[in-house]
């Protein structure tokens, strides 16, 4: 374990962590944040990442919580717990818990989350206890006189006698009598009295006690006599302050300790809080993004960058291993950036065991490892007398002795600080066994056999770190799949090197290195041909994707101006249309009104003539009535009822009954006109059937010879027109014994619907109605069901 430690400070995982400290809000948050270990459980990390994601989504939304005042209350509520009574301060820092409790529980109220709703809902508020203390304590070293009825009282006698004190010795310094004996016409305080300044040598001229004399010793502060009661009364009454203080003090710890496992739940949930949010603010702050778990032991960091570099000046790199090759050998010059890239890969993968995002692109993976272990740097000792080599061997012994499956080992130079042939045999044969126990492997070196090596073993992939001969500069790019090439003879030759001295160097090589830096130098040639070629091609293909945008931006335009122009058409059709039923409407408006004078008028004549034509009858069997004998009293059949049909025995004219009152007087109708006469003046007409009766009984004969449709169609007529017609269909329909018929009316607006289900509400004929089903006409039509 300390060796996995001593890796992780290797990495500098610490001062990562010392970054999301200063993102933590409270100190135990902070402590918290610097104790953070990677984990090899997965499900812990799995919910550690879910939980950093969540958190940077609600910052997002609601920005970041109220963390602020959060302090360490378990001792407090300890030691209230066993009956102490906790000071001011204490209870100020008890209040802010519950207030941040409370705070947090709203902040996510909204919020429909699934990892961190078990921090947020295993907050437990407590108003009462928190506004009870605040309201009790406005701030530090300071009761309100609202904590207790009793201290307002106390501390109300208090200002009452300390103004009779100032009344009294304000009598002394305004008068003229004391005005030589007095140092300063001023009151002040000793010993927590009410004093006035006396000079030494007229201290017998205010009778009173001494409490102070000054340094000089020419000035006495006395307490006249007439004021020490006052003043005796105002020191009791503190006492009973301070009494009612602890009193109130005692209670509110008391309750403090009866919620005490409430509260320090509070505190370690809304610590535990802190970390997370201060995990997701670090991740924005870093430009990070939750990386992806890997099932297999495949690691895949894809524009990755170290996170303690600035942002705008570290180069991104992309680095993977496990896919298919379990060793990566990374090769090119001093300073090129080969070290960066192996802690970037080690810190990375430590960042995420921890839970925390990483810096490096989405579609970057990290597998779960035991652990992760590194030999970087010059670990020379002089209090050990160990040279760079040997504290290296020491340091790889142990990694090697902790290595396993599920294991990340991480080596710097590996082989260095020895001879070159020796070092470069001794790394592989480390590295074959590191493979051999199931770890994976990442180093650094120099050595060119290593680069062989990594070319023709199986599971072993070279890498590089680029650099610009032109500039003499490394570029800090990883190239997977490439060794890198000793640029030594190109960059002395650059710097002045004379050129008969680098070919003598170059006849100095052995055959096989001179080869192997052919091979190297043809295909470093070969990639940047094709990173050109790749370049160019790229540089096309975004060309024809833009030229794809713009030509669908213009269709898109184009569809749009169409749309527009169609939407204008249909509503200027539509007016069209509007305009032309209002007039409609209108017109059938006038129809009616002039239809409507039409018949009053012609009704008004009719009855002025039948009027007259009765009257001149009147007349005429008034005149003859006299000379002509009297009708026979016929005595009627049967009782006269309703719609019986009569003889006026005077005029001969015949009428239906209407109706008989309770007074036996009748009420006729002959013809248009409605005349009231007694049962003696009327004879019975049998056989005869009342024209009321004869339209009804050929409207029913008619109706029920009628075939009745299923259906109406009311779409084109306006509401009132609709209505009419469809109240006259339901009518026929009812005669002709349909259980269910159609009304159809159409979706538009939905004017004619409303209309026709209003006045179906208020036909008490109808069982129910509803709106048509798919296939019947849905939306348009009204399926209707009478009463049975």
């Amino acid at each position: 374990m300390e060796l996995y430690k001593k890796s992780l400070k290797t990495l500098e995982l610490s001062s990562v962590l010392k970054m999301l400290a200063g993102e933590a809000v409270g100190e135990y948050a902070k402590e918290r944040a610097m104790e953070l270990l990677p984990s090899n459980d997965r499900f812990q990390v799995e919910t550690r990442l879910g939980e950093t994601s969540e958190a940077k989504e609600l910052i997002a939304l609601k920005g970041s919580p109220p963390f602020s005042g959060i302090m360490d209350v378990e001792a407090s509520l300890n030691r209230a717990k066993l009956g102490g009574i906790l000071n001011t301060k204490e209870l100020l820092r008890i209040a802010q818990v519950l207030k941040s409790a409370r705070q947090l529980r709203s902040y996510y109220a909204d919020y429909d989350g699934k990892l961190l709703e078990r921090y947020f809902t295993s907050l437990h508020p407590n108003k009462y206890l928190e506004e009870k203390i605040t309201n009790s304590i406005p701030v530090e070293d300071e009761i309100a006189d609202s904590a207790s009825a009793e201290l307002a009282n106390i501390r109300r006698l208090i200002r009452v006698a300390g103004a009779k004190v100032r009344d009294i010795l304000q009598k002394f310094i305004t008068s003229s009598s004391y005005q030589k004996a007095l140092q300063e016409p001023i009151i002040t305080m000793r010993a927590d009295r009410h004093v006035i300044p006396v000079r030494a040598e007229h201290k017998g001229a205010i009778p009173g006690l001494v409490h102070d004399i000054s340094a000089s010793g020419a000035t006495l502060f006395i307490e006249p006599m007439q004021v020490v009661e006052a003043n005796n009364e105002i020191k009791e009454l503190q006492a009973k302050e301070k009494k009612e203080i602890e009193r109130i003090l005692a209670e509110l710890s008391s309750e403090a300790a009866s919620f005490a496992e409430d509260i320090k739940l509070n505190f370690s949930l809304l610590t535990e809080l802190d970390v997370i949010f201060a995990k997701a603010k670090l991740s924005y702050k870093l430009k990070c993004t939750e990386p992806e778990l890997a099932e297999d032991t495949k690691v895949i960091l894809r524009r990755a960058r170290h996170p303690l570099l600035p942002v705008s000046e570290v180069v991104p790199i992309d680095i993977s291993i496990g896919d298919g090759y379990e060793c990566l050998i990374i090769t090119g010059p001093n300073t090129g950036g080969k070290t960066v890239s192996l802690k970037t890969l080690g810190l990375l993968c430590a960042m995420t065991l921890c839970g925390l995002h990483i810096p490096a692109d989405h579609g970057s993976s990290v597998p779960i490892f035991e652990k992760i272990l590194a030999d970087i740097g010059d670990e020379q000792s002089i209090e050990q007398s160990l040279s760079t080599f040997s504290s290296h061997m020491k340091n790889i012994v142990g990694i090697l002795e902790e290595a396993g499956a599920n294991t990340l080992l991480l080596f710097d130079e590996i082989g260095a600080g020895t001879d070159p042939v020796e070092g470069a045999a001794l790394a592989i044969s480390i590295i074959e066994h590191a493979r051999n126990k199931g770890a994976m492997v990442a180093a650094t070196t120099h050595y060119a056999e290593l680069k062989i090596y990594a070319t023709s073993a199986k599971g072993v992939l070279n890498a590089s770190c680029e650099f610009d001969v032109e500039t003499l500069r490394p570029t800090y790019r990883l190239l997977m799949g490439i060794p890198g090439k000793s640029n030594a003879f190109e960059i002395s030759r650059r710097l002045g090197l004379s050129e008969s001295i680098i070919e003598d160097a170059r006849k100095r090589l052995d055959s096989g290195s001179a080869d192997f830096e052919e091979v190297l130098a043809l295909l470093q040639k070969q990639r940047k041909e094709m990173e050109a070629d790749q370049l160019k091609a790229r540089r096309l293909f975004l060309e024809a994707e833009e030229d794809k945008r713009k030509s669908e931006e213009i269709r898109k335009h184009l569809e749009e101006r169409k749309e527009k122009a169609e939407r204008i058409a249909k509503r200027e059709a539509e007016q069209i249309i509007q305009n032309a039923r209002r007039t409609a409407e209108e017109v059938f408006k006038e129809l009616s009104r002039m239809q409507k004078e039409a018949a009053e008028q012609e009704d008004i004549r009719r009855v002025n003539e039948a009027r007259a034509e009765l009257m001149r009858k009147l007349n005429t069997y008034d005149a003859g009535i006299s000379q002509e004998e009297a009708l026979p009293d016929e005595s009627p059949s049967r009782p006269l009822k309703e719609g019986d049909t009569v003889e006026l025995r005077k005029i001969g004219t015949r009428a239906e009954i209407i109706s008989i009152g309770s007074d036996g007087l009748l009420t006729l109708q002959a013809g248009i006109l409605k005349i009231t006469a007694r049962e003696d003046e009327v004879r019975l007409i049998e056989g005869v059937k009342s024209d009321t009766q004869k339209y009804i009984e050929r409207s029913e004969a008619k109706l029920r010879s009628l075939q009745a449709s299923p259906e109406v169609d009311l779409r084109g007529m306006n509401s009132e027109e609709a209505v009419t017609v469809m109240e006259r269909f339901l009518d026929n329909a009812m005669l002709a014994n349909l259980n269910t018929v159609t009304i159809i009316h159409g979706k538009g607006t939905g004017v004619l619907r409303n209309a026709v289900q209003k006045a179906l509400r208020k036909n008490k004929n109808i069982k129910n109605f509803r709106l048509g089903r798919y296939g019947e006409g849905e939306a348009g039509v009204t399926i209707v069901e009478f009463k049975q």
